[in-house]
């Protein structure tokens, strides 16, 4: 099938370059020419493990390629996407649609034939009916069917998720779009993966749903990881007990310092908005929001604590810079909190993460000191924390870390460790969820 994705952020180059990869022949239009430019010479805007190789092995078999062409890219389309940014709009937290409108009036003007545009951004739920209003006004005459079909990828693991998905949503009443969309999906149905069609305002609201009940099990166990501590539990073992139960999984149920990236903090903000003009407030999700952002300050406060220096002069070692490993995504980091108030106490800050540097040059406040590696982030430090639990800090040399660091104090804001192994060593370790701190 012939495709074109409008969008070549996240979503848009990892479906788009999924598609191709499927034999649809899928052509990907941005108006930023420099990003088109670099992706012609597989340069990658993002990190996704895979996604360059992926990429390269479909432009190379005339599947995939990239344009500022929209016209001519939806003129060829039997299915055009819209994958372009939908951030919170500042003031309300409202999601911006300007640019998924502007989308949809430039492909009402340029298609030609019975044509599908699939929403792929996340939208809040009426967006599809609003997006019919607006192509029956700028072109009275096209053949269109809006239809709604929500991604569900994880960054760090985009590939997996779309080739193997959980289900795929499809929001459509059109049996002529019903019929695209299933002819496009053939492959991942061959692979067993549900294809759930279902009203269009139900696939709008799905994408909401999961991702805010996603946040909920996210702090409900940082809460009860807090819990813990006052009364002596675990909430490694806690998480493991509850997780066992099939009606509840194991997955997001590992306390940390809050949720942060894409997704979970807009979508949360925008679901509860929604809510409230509708007259039917969503006070749960409302307050996980409320409680996520109250959750990244206290960490920063939780290695003010830990120091045996006074924080004004002292230096703080801190490891992983982006919201989770496998990506160079700084949105919404936890990080981004725990480090500007550790600045603004006069902590002295030295950082490092394996491929989120540069993102977070530009998200963080001046004056840090960028590190090669997690060592040489160590070395002269008053404390370490570990605030992302990217593979490469797992397993690091602890006799050769202690011997960096001024004083042996170790805040693990992942639980990656076990308390164990450091106060064996003599490292004052702070954890989450597992009682007081351990002094060895």
């Amino acid at each position: 099938m012939r495709v074109a994705m409008i969008g070549t952020g996240y979503v848009g180059l990892v479906s788009g370059t999924c598609f191709s990869d499927f034999g649809h022949d899928v052509t990907c239009v941005d108006t930023d020419l420099s990003k088109i430019e670099r992706l012609k010479a597989g340069i990658m805007p993002i990190f996704e493990p895979g996604l360059d190789d992926l990429v390269a092995r479909n432009v190379a078999g005339g599947r995939l390629r990239f344009t500022t062409d929209l016209t001519e890219a939806v003129a060829e389309a039997e299915v055009v996407f819209i994958a372009v940014g939908t951030p919170s709009r500042r003031g309300d937290g409202h999601a911006d649609l300007s640019y998924v409108h502007a989308a949809a009036r430039e492909i009402a003007r340029a298609a030609r034939g019975f044509t599908v545009v699939v929403t792929k951004s996340t939208v809040p739920v009426g967006t599809g009916a609003d997006l019919e209003a607006i192509i029956r006004e700028e072109a009275p005459d096209a053949d269109i069917a809006v239809v709604s079909n929500p991604e569900f990828l994880r960054e760090g693991a985009a590939i997996e998720d779309f080739k193997r998905p959980d289900r795929i949503v499809v929001g459509t009443a059109d049996p002529r779009a019903r019929e695209v969309m299933a002819a496009l999906y053939r492959p991942l149905s061959l692979n067993t993966a549900p294809l759930l069609f279902t009203e269009r305002a139900n696939a709008e609201l799905i994408k909401y749903a999961s991702n805010a009940f996603l946040a909920v099990k996210i702090t409900f166990i940082n809460e009860m990881a807090d819990l813990c501590e006052k009364v002596g539990g675990d909430v490694q073992e806690v998480a493991r007990g509850i997780g066992l139960d099939r009606r509840i999984g194991s997955k997001f149920l590992h306390a940390g310092p809050g949720y942060g990236g894409s997704c979970f903090p807009k979508d949360t903000l925008a679901l509860t908005r929604t809510a409230q003009e509708a007259g039917t407030p969503l006070r749960l999700v409302e307050t996980v929001t409320t409680v996520n952002e109250t959750r990244k300050a206290a960490m920063g406060r939780r290695v003010l604590e830990a120091l045996a220096v006074p924080a004004r002069g002292a230096t703080v070692a801190v490891l992983g810079l982006t919201f989770k490993p496998n990506t160079d995504d700084m949105r919404d980091s936890p990080a981004i909190n725990i480090v500007q108030l550790l600045v603004d106490r006069g902590v002295k800050i030295r950082a490092y993460d394996p491929v989120g540097m540069a993102e977070a040059r530009k998200a963080l406040p001046e004056g840090i000191h960028y590190a090669t590696g997690p060592y040489e982030c160590a070395e002269g430090a008053d404390a370490l924390v570990i605030v992302t639990e990217w593979d490469a800090f797992r397993a690091l040399d602890l006799d050769r870390l202690k011997a960096q660091l001024r004083s042996p104090i170790v805040v693990d804001l992942r639980n990656i460790y076990p308390p164990e192994d450091l106060i064996r060593r003599g490292f004052t370790y702070v954890g989450i969820g597992r009682g007081e701190r351990s002094t060895g």
